[in-house]
């Protein structure tokens, strides 16, 4: 069964991975930016979706499921504006908002990220801004993912909309409006892609992948389950199994990734940070770290302080995250290697810069030697790169 797990991932995956999709294509959608201008322009009733405000009606209602009874807001009639400056009289700092709803009584102020964290804008004050005029002021986070751990300094009471929960509906919405699909073919191709982008739902297999998937049962010894009756309970007992064994390959993998990150921290302590120091013309090493958890767990970060940009080592999930986010993402990476990134100008940013390392994980589980120099030199490299 070991076997038919590994076989089965890329397999379920195929469909998600290797589907033609235009924003994987373009690599669109990995900045915030980007995102935020198709949400503005849905949000819009005179944008050239030609959907008036349905969108705008659906995604108001989201909010209000998350809103007590009496304080529902009117769903339609909103303006729309991009990039607002939230700062007031005396602030120091620009603090800018993504998107904000508003009309003469309400206003909605949008940040837009990929995970449910505030990255460094004030909470407190986009609703300030947004009370401006006397208006009823409501901020929301708008994200990929919900991660509520990251929900903190006032972030925790904005009203929390993912992509699925608003892009989910627009598909129900343009599924039901068969007029519209014929007039409006292009906005329907470009919204059909962006469902499938950033919503999670299966979707059917292919021909060709319904055979790679019987081919693949009868090459492991499996294929006697389409012949058992009934089928539901085969199904879910083939089902069960698979989990059984993908729950223990999955566990072996945490515990692998949490291996790596013990050994890389304890290598960057006492020999890369060394190195580095001898190495680096300016910017030493002072810090070296590990405190980051979730999707940015599988990380050692060397700080440089204030006035230097911070290295980071990654594997894993972590590169993935990381190259999917960054500007020049990496074409074709190895994530069965070591990868350094460096942090960008800006917090919105994250980082600027990512490049893949010639080390291998067996390697560094292995050990790396004193006279290993492969990680200095990449890091010296990338601290040097024109920003």
């Amino acid at each position: 069964m070991d076997e038919i797990v590994a076989a089965l991932v890329p397999s379920m995956t195929t469909s998600l991975a290797a589907r033609f999709n235009l924003f994987r294509v373009m690599h669109h959608g990995t900045h915030e930016k980007q995102l935020s201008n198709i949400f503005a322009w849905l949000l819009d009733a005179e944008g050239t979706h030609g959907l008036g405000e349905a969108f705008q009606e659906l995604f108001v209602s989201q909010i209000n499921h998350q809103l007590p009874d009496d304080k529902h807001l009117h769903t339609t009639g909103y303006t729309v504006a991009q990039e607002v400056d939230t700062s007031g009289v005396g602030d120091r700092v620009r603090d800018i908002a993504d998107i904000v709803l508003s009309d003469s009584k309400a206003s909605i102020v949008i940040e837009n990220f990929e995970s449910s964290d505030g990255h460094g804008h004030n909470y407190f004050r986009y609703l300030a801004h947004g009370a401006l005029g006397d208006r009823r002021s409501v901020v929301v986070l708008l994200c990929v993912r919900r991660e509520p751990y990251r929900l903190t300094d006032g972030w925790e009471k904005a009203i929390l909309i993912t992509y699925s929960d608003v892009l989910e509906l627009l598909a129900q919405l343009v599924k039901g409006e068969p007029a519209w699909s014929t007039t409006h073919p292009e906005q329907l191709f470009f919204l059909s892609q962006l469902i499938d982008n950033f919503t999670e739902s299966p979707r059917a297999m292919s021909h060709v992948e319904q055979v790679a998937f019987v081919s693949m049962m009868c090459q492991t010894g499996e294929s006697r389950r389409f012949g058992q009756r009934p089928q539901e309970r085969a199904a879910q007992e083939f089902a069960d199994e698979v989990a059984r064994h993908a729950r223990q390959r999955f566990a072996d993998g945490r515990q692998a990734l949490g291996s790596l990150k013990r050994a890389l921290k304890s290598y960057a302590q006492h020999t890369l940070s060394a190195q580095l120091n001898l190495a680096l013309p300016e910017g030493p090493i002072v810090e070296v770290s590990t405190g980051f958890v979730g999707r940015w767990e599988w990380c050692v970060m060397l700080g440089r302080g204030a006035e230097y940009p911070d290295l980071f080592i990654e594997f894993g999930p972590t590169a993935v995250v990381e190259n999917d986010r960054v500007r020049d993402p990496l074409g074709a990476p190895d994530y069965s290697k070591v990868f350094i990134t460096r942090r960008a100008a800006t917090v919105a940013e994250g980082i600027d810069l990512i490049a893949q390392t010639d080390v291998g994980l067996e390697e560094v589980l292995g050990g790396l030697s004193s006279d290993d120099y492969r990680l200095r030199d990449a890091l010296v490299a990338l601290a040097a790169a024109p920003r």
